[in-house]
Parts: C-alpha cells; sequence; structure tokens
C-alpha cells in the first residue's frame, strides 16, 4: 500500500487540514519543494477559479446543514502546478500550496447524478456535499475526482467558524483527523480495504511500515513485527471493531476516536490468543492468576494440555518440568505474566524463558571456567574465609581484611539489605560503609578489644544504614516507575494516588541519609569523645517537619495501596513485579512503608542503649539525653498531630453525615467526644419519637435527627462518591447553654432516660430536652458524667458533679412508656401526615409573628399574663392550625390551662435545681 502523504503550506492551514493518502492521479510533493510564499506572491497565484458548495440530493433538505452554509464563508483551494513529463505519458499534478478563498456563490442543490455534467466546470471549484458514502451517486462523484465531504465536516466549521477543508479523498467527518494507523495480521484483502476506506472517510492517515510517526497499530494477531515494536515504543494496540464502532458514531458532534474512554473498549488485551497454564503456585495464587488471565482476554488450562501456549512457570519453586514441552509452547517465568499486565500488551517471550538450573550448558560452562579460572583453591579458601566472618557475632568488624582488598565487594553496603526491624537481628549483617573500602588517611585501626559503646554505636549505623537502604528501595523500585512520564499503556496510578501513597518519603530518605553519613564517619574516625548526640540533636528539626506529614496519613496510604491493588490490575501487577525482587526481602510495598512508622522508637531504644554504656565523665553523655529527648519530643509531636488529624477527620465525617450542619462546626481546636443515640422523649428538639443522634464535641453539642427520606450519593468533581447524609441537622449548642444535667431514675414507665435544662440566649425561660438512650454500648452514667465534665470545662467550673441533679420522672413528666409501640408509631405516623397536609393545603396570607402576637394578646386578655416562652412556639403552630381550619377546636380552648399547669410545674423545679 502506497505510503504517501498530502503535503500542504501553513498558510490558512486549520485544524482539519488534511493529510491523507493521494489517490493515484495526484501525486506527492516532499515538503523540500513545498511553495511557502509570502502573501503578494501568492495572490499572483491564486486559482482563478469561482468556489461553490454543491448539495446532493437528500443533503439539500437538510434544515440545520442548510443554516451552516450561510455562516461558512471561506473554503480551502489547492494550488495546483503541472510538471510536464515525457512524450507519450500525462502530466504530473503537484499541489503546490493550500490557500483560502472567499465562497462568493451560493450553495447549489443537485437532485441527480444527471445534473452533474452542467456542474461540471473548470470555472468553479466544487464541494460536493453527500449524507451516504455508499450509494451510486458518491460512487460516481468519487470516479470522478471530485471532492466529496459529509455533513459532519460542514457542521463542525461552522460550529468553529472555519474554513471547509480541502481533501484529496473523500472525507465524512474529522473523528480520526491527525492519527496514523497501521495494520498487521490481516489475510483477507476485502476486509483490509474496507477498513483503510472507513479511516480515510474519517480523516486519518495509513501507514504500511511501522514507524515513530504511527500512532495506532491496528492489529488482528499479537505476533509479528510490528506488534513487537508497538509493545517495545508503547504504542496503542487496537482491535478492528475500533474503526468499525467510530464509524458507526460519526455523526456524533466533537466524537473523537482517540478518546481514552472510547479507546480503551477496543485496546487489545495482552493474553488474546493465548492459552496459559500455571506450574508451582500455590492454590491462591493459582486461581488469582487464572482470574486475572481472564480478565486480560486470555484462557486457562491444565499443565500438560496441548492446546497450551505459554507454560507460567514459579522459577524459585519448580526446579525441574514434569515434561518435555513442545516446541510451540513457551515456557516462561512469572515475570512475563505480570509484566504483560504492567505493559497493557503482551510482552516478549524471549526475555523471560525458563530455564532449568541443571541444564547441560549451563553445568559446561561452569565447569569450563572452574577449569579455565587459575588459583581455584586459593578462592575457594578465600570465600570460606569469608564466610567465617560472617558467622562472627561478637568480634565482628564492619571494615574489610586490609590485606584482602579484592575482598571488598562481598561486604558491601547494597549486598545485604536487612529487614528486620529489632536492632538485635541487625547486627548479624556484616555491612561496610562506602568510606570504609578506601584508605584514610583519619581512619583509626580498630582496637582488638572493642568496648560496648563501639559496638552498640556500630549497630546504630549499620541498623541506620539498612532502613535507607529500604527508603532507597521503596523510592527507586515503587515510586520513580510510577511517576515516570510516558509509561508503556499510560500511567499506572493517578498523581494524586502516588502522593497519597508514598508521601514524604523522599524527604525522610534525604534526612536519614544525612545521619547514615555523619554516623559513617564517626564510626571511621572513632574516638570515645566522639559525640553521637549532636548527630541527632542537629537534625531533630528536620525530622519533626518530615515524620509527622507521613505517619498520621500511613493508614491512609495503606488503605490507597489495597484499593488500587484490587481495582487496577496494572497496579497489582507492578507490585508482583517489584516485590519478588531481592531488594524488597519477599516484603509487600506496605510492609516496607510500615518502617518509617516503627524506625524512631528503635532509634531511642539504642540511643538508651548507648548512654548506659557511656562513662559519667563522657560529655556525650548529657548529649544523649538531650538526643533521647529530643526523639521523645519528636514522637509526641507526631502523636499529637496524629491525634488531631484524627479529630478533624471525625469532625468531617459529622459534616458530610448530617444534612445542614453548620459550617462554623470546622474548627482547629474543636474535636469529637462522644456519639449518641437517643429517642426524643418531649416536644424539644424535635417531635415525640424521633431518633435523635447528639454528638458531643469539647465545646458544643451537635443536635440532628435522622431523615425521613435519605438523599442521593454525593460525587465530588474527581470521581470519589460518599454515602448520603442519613440525618438532619436540628441545633448546634454551645455546652455554656447547659444548666443543669437531669438524670432521671429508673422506674416501670421510664428506662434509661436523661434531660438538658437548656437557657437559650433569646429565651427568658429554661427549655427542657429529654431523651431515652438507645445504645447500650455506652452505661447513662458514664454519658453523663462525660457530658458534665465537658461542660465544667467549658464554664471554667472545677466541679463537675454538682451539674448532675437526680430527678424523679414524674417531676418533669417524663416517660418512656409505649415508645417503641405499633400504636405510639402510628400515631406518630399520622401526625407527621397531618403537619404536611396543613402546610400543603395552606391559603392564609397571615404572617405567623401576626398570629403569634394575637395568641399572645388573646391568652393574655383570658389569663391576665403572658405564657412561659418555652411553649410559645407550640401554640403558635396550634394557633397557625386551628385558624387555617376556620373553626373552634375543642382541643385549643383547654390549652391555655394545660400550659399553665406546666409552666408552673416546670418553674417550680426549675427553680429548686437553679
Amino acid at each position: 500500500m502506497a505510503d504517501n502523504t498530502v503535503s500542504t503550506s501553513t498558510f490558512g492551514r486549520t485544524s482539519l487540514a488534511d493529510s491523507s493518502i493521494f489517490d493515484s492521479k495526484v501525486t506527492e510533493t516532499s515538503k523540500e519543494n513545498l511553495f511557502i510564499g509570502s502573501t503578494s506572491y501568492v495572490e499572483e497565484e491564486m486559482p482563478q477559479v469561482e468556489t461553490r458548495v454543491i448539495l446532493v440530493q437528500e443533503a439539500g433538505k437538510q434544515e440545520e446543514l442548510l443554516r451552516a452554509l450561510k455562516t461558512i464563508k471561506i473554503m480551502e483551494v489547492p494550488v495546483i502546478k503541472i510538471k510536464e513529463s515525457c512524450p507519450g505519458k500525462s502530466d504530473e499534478k503537484l499541489i503546490k500550496s493550500i490557500v483560502n478563498m472567499e465562497i462568493k456563490v451560493p450553495f447549489v442543490k443537485m437532485a441527480s447524478v444527471e445534473e452533474f455534467d452542467s456542474l461540471d466546470s473548470p470555472e468553479f471549484e466544487n464541494v460536493f456535499v453527500v449524507m451516504n458514502f455508499q450509494d451510486a451517486v458518491f460512487n460516481e462523484l468519487y470516479k470522478t475526482d471530485c471532492r466529496v465531504i459529509g455533513p459532519p465536516v460542514v457542521l463542525n466549521c461552522a460550529r468553529k467558524e472555519e474554513p471547509l477543508p480541502f481533501s484529496c479523498r473523500p472525507l465524512y467527518c474529522t473523528s480520526m483527523m491527525n492519527l496514523v494507523l497501521c495494520f498487521t495480521g490481516f489475510r483477507k484483502k476485502e476486509e483490509l480495504v474496507k477498513l483503510v476506506t472507513l479511516v480515510h472517510h474519517m480523516g486519518g492517515v495509513i501507514r504500511k511500515d511501522f514507524n515513530s510517526k504511527v500512532t495506532h497499530l491496528v492489529a488482528n494477531c499479537t505476533q509479528g513485527e510490528k506488534f513487537r515494536i508497538a509493545v517495545s515504543l508503547g504504542t496503542p494496540i487496537m482491535k478492528p471493531e475500533w474503526i468499525y464502532k467510530a464509524w458507526e458514531r460519526r455523526n456524533e458532534q466533537d466524537f473523537c476516536a482517540s478518546v481514552d474512554d472510547f479507546r480503551n473498549e477496543f485496546k487489545v488485551p495482552p493474553f488474546q490468543d493465548c492459552i496459559l497454564s500455571f506450574l508451582g503456585f500455590s492454590d491462591e495464587e493459582k486461581t488469582n492468576m487464572e482470574e486475572m488471565t481472564e480478565m486480560q482476554g486470555g484462557n486457562y488450562l491444565p499443565v500438560g494440555d496441548e492446546r497450551c501456549t505459554h507454560l507460567i512457570v514459579e522459577e524459585n519453586i519448580v526446579k525441574e518440568l514434569p515434561f518435555e514441552p513442545s516446541k510451540k509452547l513457551y515456557v516462561v517465568k512469572q515475570e512475563w505474566f505480570w509484566g504483560s499486565i504492567q505493559m497493557d500488551a503482551r510482552a516478549g517471550e524471549t526475555m523471560y524463558l525458563y530455564e532449568k538450573a541443571n541444564t547441560p550448558e549451563l553445568k559446561k560452562s561452569v565447569s569450563l571456567l572452574s577449569l579455565n579460572t587459575p588459583n581455584s583453591n586459593r578462592k575457594r579458601r578465600r570465600l570460606k574465609e569469608t564466610l567465617a566472618q560472617l558467622s562472627r557475632e561478637t568480634d565482628m568488624s564492619p571494615f574489610p581484611p586490609r590485606k584482602r582488598p579484592s575482598a571488598e565487594h562481598s561486604l558491601s553496603i547494597g549486598s545485604l539489605l536487612d529487614i528486620s526491624n529489632t536492632p538485635e537481628s541487625s547486627i548479624n549483617c556484616g555491612e561496610t560503609p562506602k568510606s570504609c573500602t578506601k584508605s584514610s588517611k583519619n581512619s583509626t585501626p580498630v582496637p582488638s578489644k572493642q568496648s560496648a559503646r563501639w559496638q552498640v554505636a556500630k549497630e546504630l549505623y549499620q541498623t541506620e544504614s539498612n532502613y535507607v537502604n529500604i527508603l532507597a528501595t521503596i523510592i527507586q523500585l515503587f515510586q520513580v516507575p510510577l511517576e515516570e512520564e510516558g509509561q508503556r499503556g499510560g500511567p499506572i496510578l493517578a498523581p494524586e494516588e502516588i502522593k497519597t501513597i508514598f508521601g514524604s518519603i523522599p524527604d525522610i530518605f534525604d534526612v536519614h541519609t544525612k545521619i547514615k553519613d555523619d554516623l559513617e564517619d564517626l564510626i571511621v574516625n572513632w574516638d570515645e569523645s566522639k559525640s553521637i548526640g549532636d548527630i541527632f540533636l542537629k537534625y531533630s528539626k528536620d525530622l519533626v517537619k518530615t515524620y509527622p506529614p507521613f505517619v498520621n496519613f500511613f493508614e491512609m496510604s495503606k488503605e490507597t495501596i489495597i484499593k488500587c491493588e484490587k481495582q487496577k490490575p496494572r497496579f497489582h501487577a507492578f507490585l508482583k513485579i517489584n516485590q519478588a525482587k531481592p531488594e524488597c526481602g519477599r516484603q509487600s510495598l506496605v510492609e516496607l512503608l510500615i518502617r518509617p512508622v516503627q524506625r524512631l522508637p528503635s532509634v531511642a531504644l539504642l540511643l538508651n542503649d548507648l548512654k548506659k554504656h557511656t562513662a559519667e565523665e563522657n560529655p556525650d553523655k548529657s548529649t544523649l539525653e538531650k538526643a533521647i529527648g529530643s526523639l521523645k519530643e519528636v514522637m509526641t509531636h507526631i502523636n499529637e498531630d496524629k491525634r488531631k488529624t484524627e479529630a478533624q477527620k471525625q469532625i468531617f465525617d459529622v459534616v458530610y453525615e448530617v444534612d445542614g450542619c453548620p459550617a462554623n462546626l470546622l474548627s482547629s481546636h474543636r474535636s469529637l467526644v462522644q456519639r449518641v443515640e437517643t429517642i426524643s422523649l418531649g416536644e424539644h428538639p424535635c417531635d415525640r419519637g424521633e431518633q435523635v443522634t447528639l454528638f458531643l464535641f469539647n465545646d458544643c453539642l451537635e443536635i440532628a435527627r435522622k431523615r425521613h427520606k435519605v438523599i442521593g450519593p454525593f460525587r465530588s468533581p474527581h470521581g470519589h462518591t460518599r454515602p448520603p447524609a442519613s440525618l438532619k441537622h436540628i441545633h448546634l449548642m454551645p455546652l455554656s447553654q447547659i444548666k443543669k444535667v437531669l438524670d432521671i431514675r429508673e422506674t416501670e414507665d421510664c428506662h434509661n432516660a436523661f434531660a438538658l435544662l437548656v437557657r437559650p440566649p433569646t429565651e427568658q425561660a429554661n427549655v427542657l430536652l429529654s431523651f431515652q438512650m438507645t445504645s447500650e454500648e455506652l452505661p447513662k452514667e458514664n454519658w453523663l458524667k462525660m457530658l458534665c465534665r465537658h461542660v465544667a470545662n467549658t464554664i471554667c467550673k472545677a466541679d463537675a458533679e454538682n451539674l448532675i441533679y437526680t430527678a424523679d420522672p414524674e417531676s418533669f413528666e417524663v416517660n418512656t412508656k409505649d415508645m417503641d409501640s405499633t400504636l405510639s408509631r402510628a400515631s406518630r405516623a399520622i401526625k407527621k401526615t397531618s403537619k404536611k397536609v396543613t402546610r400543603a393545603f395552606s391559603f392564609s396570607k397571615t404572617p405567623k409573628r401576626a398570629l403569634r402576637r394575637a395568641l399572645m394578646a388573646s391568652q393574655s386578655s383570658v389569663e391576665g399574663r403572658s405564657p412561659p416562652s418555652s411553649d410559645k412556639h407550640v401554640m403558635s403552630r396550634l394557633s397557625s392550625t386551628s385558624s387555617l381550619a376556620g373553626i373552634p377546636s375543642p382541643s385549643l380552648v383547654s390549652l391555655p390551662s394545660f400550659f399553665e399547669r406546666r409552666s408552673h410545674t416546670l418553674s417550680r423545679s426549675t427553680t429548686h435545681l437553679i
């Protein structure tokens, strides 16, 4: 297939400039011969033609299309250069440039093919708009080399205010504009021709040979040179269905076939056409890998089945295959499996082939090496001495033997990664500082009898070196690859997920690298008077800055890893590959990330041990005490910050759970103390029988009731979904408004009840709020003591117990009888329905305030005094309901006497309390 493209000048070029293949009658012109002239020269070369748009058949009946054409005033026109050829051959046509010309002639409608001859004239540059690119009219226009475009092109140009584009081939839409495609694995020419034609109709470009300019490879198989190059370059590999589905959406405005959401549906999965079997894995691992195989487009069969294409082997367990594999079977390591999933494409098998440890080739190479290597006995003796050196625990030196400089590499820092957490297990690790492998003038010989202080200092250095190596492993094996740009198959994780997982690990690594270097210098130039405490005092401020952000959000980091591993197969494969490397010591990323949480307590224990073995006259004794104190301050700061962070998170959870929660609840000094589930026993703060949740904070009390109708879930702009608010805000009460806490005695009609005597700043009388606790986890006595203690702290009183008053339920008309009965629930439902009906059919235009004043005046005239303020709200509601009914209410007549009795009772009780 010809690999030819249109060459256009930058003058007048738009986003719709075509770059598809020329047809056989137009020859490609190279960019070197491309004409780029000034405006004056272009005007001289302007084609002497008139531009015109012709609407063919059904296109002339589309009102939207007609309106769009009226707004388009410019059209791209090619400047053709005729190149004379040899006698007997037709002259070649070259496109010299693309210019913009004004459309002066109104559009014309063509009803049939017969009208084409009258419209086809060299005086006009015609552009035909055709609705159907598969009918006879289109084929006739295509054969005569006419410019043909589809309605989506016209509508797109009108919307973007761009000129009609020039295209050497029929252009129906621009959904594949600027895409360069290459095909592989197609055996049927008819299918390939159909796909290429559709790509051209959507503005795409075709390349016969694969190169770096190809944006997508359309593959019908998962083998071949083009497929391997595409995998290595990270080029998306697509199924043929991608082109067909894009053509089905050709009439959609703003549709682009390269959008990730659409393209990912048709990417060739890594294990397409592959049948896998697994050898040497546990049942759990095998089940997981089989599920991943099906998710990635493959199938699996038992080991030994002749239909299998790949045998995945656990190379650390399987030493010999149970059968002789056929030549067609790929026997690969598990890294090929996980690497394919991570790259989102089938990896090349040659790099991951499994080889038995006792193959004849390997035995031959080993024997030749032993025969051709001189002084093999001496090397074996050196190896034996090295192993003996590693086995010495008490007399081990961190320095290599000076007489054998060739053995330096056997104990290099990076060779032994101690993944243990306790200092005791780290002492067996014979790591050597880098500077110790070089001769130094400042270095002093190690005394034959080493002091206990030196032993502890050496252990401190070794554990610090191991810790730095672990941090380096986290950064180099995990963080850096995840942050790299141009990852094959796209980014594995989003940037915010990477930030959540690793946090301040690089900053922690930088600080401890400096600490390790200072300790190394101290060990190399050891002296009993050298101060180790000064090193940690020097970096104490840096530790305070770097550790709290990581430790406080470690649980969030852990949860993010678990969530992403479940939801993102490529991240799961990435972890499998890297966690299997020796640098990780067979530990997971979560297990490695917990090391910073454990490091500072371990250092504090070692410094305490070092202080015990430091003489009293040594100046480092007092310095070590200060260093230990600074580490404790860092850990205290971490714990305090963690507590504050968790407290703030709890407040945010309350805000999300309570609909209409005031924004001023969020405060840096506020923390959630306790949550209590209750039922309202009075008319305040809501109707009797309502489920009420009390959130006790250190300075306020949030009162919320259960929502009768739960709203839908909330979705943030980042796509995160949180559950709907299940509670409705009633009141946010400062604890200073609580005057007394009433512990209601237990009776037959009253169980687990308590009340709050509250004096709101806008009221002149006390308000009684009564509740019944429904939670069995928190005893009522503990809850009331907790509440009184925080009320006392708020009003600056030391006697919190004086706030509690034990009362009989009859004194305050509090009872819990029949709260859970069917009759009680039905009564509450009828009451709520009555309120809704009353509000729905209310035609009264009288303001509530006027009704309240009228009721108060009428009551004052009857009783001779004003009602208590605690009953005003109830009376105003009842008055409004009675006035709406338009008839005297019997219940309303007896209300004043009821309120009088209740007011006198509450007044006597509260006077006695206060």
